[in-house]
């Protein structure tokens, strides 16, 4: 069966906006005091934002996102195209300053367009500080479907610098 680009774009925005997802002050959420992060990513020309969501610690320290501040209706993400995301997990994101990386354990995430549901996983992923600041890219990854409708792909790779987040 041959995959339209929506279904595809969909499972990549899904992947890409779990991926995003970082930390800000203390919210009513109950996290502990930490970084406020914004994200946005762009896939197939649907584009997904959020601003503020909640860590358990500021940067370069090992911090968790907590996905109830990046999830409506606590959070502000918002998609294009007829698309909703939500993130399934609470990443952990672990920095390397001298490096200028910083690494996620795993992200969760599920898509949705119309009726279809895509739900993805991917591990390990790495980010590109930009140059002193606490702007972060990712690099390249490919996410592996968990679940969801026979019309997504098996998998879906992200390019480079699809995806940022800002530690703020």
């Amino acid at each position: 069966m041959k995959y339209t680009p929506t279904l595809t774009g969909l499972a990549a925005l899904a992947m890409a906006v779990g991926i995003g997802v970082v930390p800000t002050s203390a919210h009513a959420s109950g996290t502990l005091a930490g970084a406020e992060v914004d994200g946005v990513i762009v896939v197939s020309g649907n584009t997904c934002s959020w601003t503020g969501a909640d860590a358990s610690a500021t940067p370069p320290s090992a911090l968790t996102v907590d996905r109830s501040t990046i999830n409506k209706p606590g959070g502000n993400l918002t998609c294009a195209g007829g698309i909703t995301a939500s993130l399934n997990n609470n990443p952990a994101f672990t920095f390397d300053d001298a490096a200028g990386t910083a690494t996620t354990d795993v992200i969760d995430l599920t898509g949705k367009q119309s009726f279809v549901s895509c739900r993805y996983k991917v591990t390990n992923i790495v980010w590109n500080r930009d140059g002193a600041t606490r702007k972060y890219v990712n690099t390249p990854f490919t996410a592996t479907k968990v679940s969801g409708s026979f019309l997504c792909p098996g998998s879906f790779s992200a390019a480079a610098g699809e995806a940022s987040v800002v530690f703020r």
